[in-house]
């Protein structure tokens, strides 16, 4: 499925492979790699509340500093896990979070296959990274809350999501 004009970059569009996630939606599988190379699932990360920050490149001004943010706000979310998706090596996002110290939210590299982008919609066509979003699911893997930043130099509605995050926690608690 391709989804033409889904987003811009500067305001050129872009097409946008895979669905677009809902909330009260079951969420897809994926299969990422950690910094170490060991794979991971959707069902390695059920069981809790999950905030998925997706962003193009950890190299860019706006991606930096929303990874930072929920680096942040990780410390005052106990029982959610923040995982941040990009297409960058492990290697690369290793390096980063040492560089900033950055050591709260879990990074997942999607590089290998694209699996994460094609499930969820965020994989561009056009550059083969993935697009400005963010998701929060609940521990039985239900989207509960689903953004889709329209221009990808934009920075997502932070307080959306993590009032989403709560209500889940909240609803599971």
């Amino acid at each position: 499925m391709e989804r033409a004009g889904a987003t811009t970059l500067k305001g050129n569009p872009l097409t946008l492979i895979g669905p677009e996630l809902k909330a009260g939606d079951t969420a897809p599988d994926f299969n990422m790699v950690d910094n170490s190379l060991k794979p991971v699932t959707l069902q390695d990360t059920a069981g809790q509340v999950r905030i998925i920050s997706v962003i193009p490149s950890l190299d860019t001004p706006v991606c930096d500093a929303q990874t930072k943010r929920f680096n942040e706000e990780a410390a005052n979310m106990p029982g959610v896990k923040i995982i941040t998706v990009s297409m960058d090596l492990p290697f690369a996002q290793k390096r980063w979070c040492n560089t900033f110290d950055v050591n709260k939210v879990t990074m997942l590299s999607d590089h290998k296959d694209g699996s994460f982008g094609s499930n969820y919609g965020t994989l561009i066509k056009e550059l083969r990274i993935e697009s400005r979003a963010i998701f929060v699911l609940d521990p039985e893997n239900r989207v509960r809350h689903a953004e889709y930043v329209k221009e990808v130099a934009d920075f997502p509605n932070y307080e959306a999501a993590l009032s989403a995050a709560r209500s889940a926690g909240a609803a599971t608690a």
